[in-house]
């Protein structure tokens, strides 16, 4: 019997690597204990939120008993938070001295910024339309428009500190591709993309729709942006807004807050965009007809209120410094990640899952980089105790030595 569509059976196989090494991270747990084993399999931020959100929290536990304190919401989001979250915006994307600036208008709250790319692909795909992204990219952004019909077309890196392929991906460019689709900081590779980069991306969504012309459907460009606040060594993520009326800011607060249960995100259109209000309607419409409805109340008042904190960063830098030094002893390769709290090192003799099995004789828990659009390599998250990683030293070397 045939249970799935076929599609989904595809997607289940190719995001097997990461269930996998998290079913065999609870095996190796339960079978020597949690002490013994080393998990960078997933990137579950464990940091504390600001301490100020438990202030935050009893204040809306306040307002949660009375009539409605809980109920639905309109379907883009609370208006309080929305305008408070248009001031944010215009901070964090460079527009206060802009002549035409965000507003409430043109911010959609979400569930997550996943689900914001996914209203966002439900608005604008039609089945068979592109999504252009460079490799390695977030394992998940196939389906999220494939849901609709839409097709990812991942163009690799050429480059060691995997920077994307410009004219790569302007030669992907067909008359189906909606979207150029960036994520800095990246998740797997911890590169944030140089404002060189970002102005080149411009640059070619502003040629494209030249060419295509006012009645043709337009290119997006997509900065999907959860990890904007990691950013080390005075390293500046790129703001997209400002670049093209074409560019869409979208986030979430599940890392920056340590919020990722309470699944609260947001889109930001560009208020320059052409029948920007338009769009804004439409993904307000997909937000609600996917199932989301709002964005969870308690996430929007509480991330509201929390807009100008984030989570003690310096715990990530000390981590990312740590597993630095493991990596290099052990002698693996790898490009120092500029953000994020990942890893994307090489795999000795350039086969990673052979290189993940080794590590899992060691109780060491990675995730291929294949499963991420980047075979040869593996993912490590530094979302876990130093000590975790200080633990893992001995582990690194007996596998580099496994593998030679």
């Amino acid at each position: 019997m045939q249970l799935i569509t076929d599609e989904i059976r595809k997607s289940m196989a190719g995001s097997s690597w990461i269930r996998k090494m998290f079913e065999k991270g609870l095996e190796l747990k339960t079978k020597y204990g949690a002490e013994a084993v080393c998990d960078f399999s997933l990137g579950n931020p464990d940091v504390p939120p600001p301490a100020a959100a438990k202030e935050a929290l009893e204040g809306i536990a306040a307002q949660a008993i009375k009539p409605l304190g809980l109920g639905y919401c309109p379907n883009a989001g609370i208006p309080a938070v929305r305008a408070a979250m248009a001031d944010y915006i215009n901070r964090q994307q460079g527009l206060e001295d802009a002549a035409v600036k965000c507003t409430a208008d043109q911010v959609i709250m979400t569930v997550g910024a996943a689900g914001a790319l996914v209203a966002f692909f439900r608005a604008v795909i039609e089945p068979g339309d592109e999504v252009v992204c460079p490799a390695p990219y977030f394992v998940e952004y196939a389906s999220y428009c494939g849901h609709f019909g839409g097709v990812l077309k991942a163009v690799p890196s050429k480059s060691d500190d995997f920077s994307p392929d410009i004219d790569g991906l302007a030669a992907a460019i067909t008359p189906k591709t909606r979207a150029i689709l960036v994520n800095s900081p990246n998740n797997p590779t911890g590169a944030i993309y140089s404002a060189e980069t970002m102005r080149r991306l411009a640059a070619l969504v502003d040629s494209v729709n030249a060419e295509r012309g006012e009645s043709g459907r337009p290119l997006y460009l997509l900065s999907d942006e959860p990890y904007r606040a990691f950013a080390y060594d005075g390293a500046t993520v790129v703001p997209v807004l400002p670049l093209t009326k074409w560019g869409i800011a979208l986030g979430s607060f599940s890392k920056t807050l340590s919020l990722a249960g309470e699944r609260v995100g947001y889109m930001a259109l560009n208020p320059a965009m052409p029948e920007v209000g338009t769009l804004s309607a439409a993904v307000t419409l997909t937000n609600r007809t996917l199932g989301y409805v709002n964005a969870p109340v308690i996430g929007q008042r509480l991330a509201a209120q929390l807009l100008n904190a984030t989570v003690d960063l310096g715990i990530y830098d000390r981590r990312r410094k740590l597993m630095a030094e493991v990596l290099s002893a052990a002698g693996v390769e790898f490009a120092m990640p500029k953000g994020a709290f990942y890893f994307f090192p090489k795999a000795p003799g350039g086969d990673d899952l052979a290189f993940t099995d080794v590590l899992l004789e060691e109780k060491i828990l990675v995730v291929p980089g294949r499963g991420f659009g980047g075979p040869g390599h593996v993912r490590l998250s530094c979302s876990v105790d130093e000590r975790i990683i200080a633990r893992s030293a001995e582990g690194f070397k007996r596998a580099v030595a496994k593998m030679a």
